[in-house]
């Protein structure tokens, strides 16, 4: 039996509210998982904070807050890509070139520091950061471009907007040759062992067997196309984790250790 550490309790897992981790808890919502968890959601960004604090005792992090925090990684599933995302947008009024000031969704952190890793590499800026909600009318703004994520980022039209669009995904493979990890699943100390991550792994699985019943079920009320979200969850992400993921969350973790702070501009206008 899986309990927390130190006595009787089921385990706490924080999960994000997002699409692209339903299939990651599905066995613990509808398979051999259900009830060995006491499991809720919230934002990317939340997660981090309720391990931080001891209110989770596992959650889905995002990969750059692995070395603040110095949790214990849950190895098996999480959420990355290998190629396109789709689900993580850099949307910009300017050329690339030319960003001077980036509104960032603030429902996540390893988003943010992909894009300055990539706009600086890539484009030579170090734009300025506002925070901001995942609306892009209201990002661009109060700023030349935003980052936006997850449910949010889906919905937007990339064949239809005004707008610059960069995926970060492809941009991030394209310059590395390596997958990009956006999120793991972590553990406080002495909270996770292979009992554990036998059973992530395996609700995750179960996940990835029954996408079609996922789809069916979450699509409409997250406003997405039937079709979009099929495509994003069979060929988007990428869910469960080899060595190839692991070298490149790796190499992502030292491209942003070296990065300077950001400067947060103060007046978020319309943000």
């Amino acid at each position: 039996m899986i309990h927390s550490q130190g006595g009787a309790c089921k385990l706490r897992v924080a999960a994000v509210s997002f699409l692209n981790t339903v299939p990651l808890v599905w066995g613990m919502l509808h398979g051999r998982q259900r009830g060995l968890f006491d499991l809720s959601f919230c934002l990317p960004s939340e997660c981090a904070g309720r391990l931080e604090s001891g209110a989770a005792d596992v959650g889905i992090l995002p990969a750059a807050e692995l070395p603040r925090l110095g949790l214990d990684v849950v190895r098996g599933a999480g959420i990355a890509c290998r190629g396109p995302v789709r689900s993580i947008l850099l949307i910009s009024k300017v050329d690339f070139s030319e960003i001077r000031v980036l509104a960032a969704d603030t429902s996540s952190r390893t988003s943010i520091q992909l894009a300055r890793f990539l706009l600086a590499r890539n484009y030579g800026v170090w734009p300025g950061i506002v925070p901001c909600g995942p609306d892009v009318e209201a990002m661009l703004e109060g700023a030349d471009a935003g980052v936006i994520i997850g449910d949010p980022a889906l919905r937007v039209d990339v064949d239809r907007t005004p707008y610059r669009v960069l995926d970060l995904g492809a941009e991030w493979t394209a310059a590395t040759g390596l997958p990009m990890v956006f999120a793991v699943w972590a553990a406080r100390p002495g909270c996770a062992g292979p009992e554990v991550e036998a059973a992530f792994l395996d609700s995750c699985r179960f996940g990835v067997a029954h996408i079609e019943e996922i789809v069916r079920q979450e699509a409409a009320p997250r406003a997405l196309a039937v079709e979009m979200a099929r495509d994003y969850l069979r060929n988007k992400i990428r869910l469960e984790f080899g060595p190839e993921e692991y070298a490149g969350l790796d190499h992502f973790l030292r491209c942003v250790s070296g990065l300077p702070a950001p400067q947060t501009v103060l007046e978020a206008r319309s943000c």
